[in-house]
């Protein structure tokens, strides 16, 4: 199993995304690359801990590839938006792949540069090494699974898996 890490706005829509796909094995929301240890969702907030809204996926790499989870991923994001996806706004719903596996930074950037080739604007997405990840308070975890009706910023259609 292999792990990346994904911020691409409010985490409650990428998770619901990303657990439709076939290969993800389990996904995990939190709070990535805070300067605070364990931040709360109401001191991410503030945006006094720099800390991004980041979906923590597994996969199998036998099943599904990460360049086919980061096309998924550029599929739900605007690349180009600074702080805010959909009507979300602040630092904490900017966009960034944090990767732990040095391996895995060549098929990034592979995808960034190829995606990059569609905008006129530079991407507003971070690509950096995950410096740190803190899950978020359960409420939080599968929260569209808890609440349907719950709100998301994502088009949520059904995939094939």
């Amino acid at each position: 199993m292999k792990k990346i890490y994904l911020a691409g706005g409010c985490f409650w829509g990428v998770e619901e995304y990303f657990s439709r796909i076939n290969g993800v094995e389990s996904t995990t929301v939190g709070y990535a690359n805070s300067t605070i240890e364990a931040p709360s969702y109401e001191l991410v907030c503030t945006g006094a801990t720099d800390a991004a809204e980041t979906l923590m996926i597994i996969y199998d790499e036998n099943v599904v590839s990460l360049n086919r989870l980061l096309t998924y991923y550029f599929d739900v994001i605007d690349p180009v938006s600074i702080n805010r996806q959909g009507p979300d706004r602040g630092t904490q719903y900017r966009t960034g792949i944090y990767y732990t596996d040095e391996s895995d930074l060549e098929i990034i950037n592979l995808r960034f540069l190829k995606e990059q080739t569609k905008y006129d604007e530079k991407l507003a997405v971070e690509v950096m090494k995950l410096k740190n990840f803190y899950e978020a308070e359960e409420y939080h975890q599968d929260y569209l699974k808890k609440n349907p009706n719950g709100y998301c910023h994502i088009d949520l259609p059904p995939l094939k898996k």
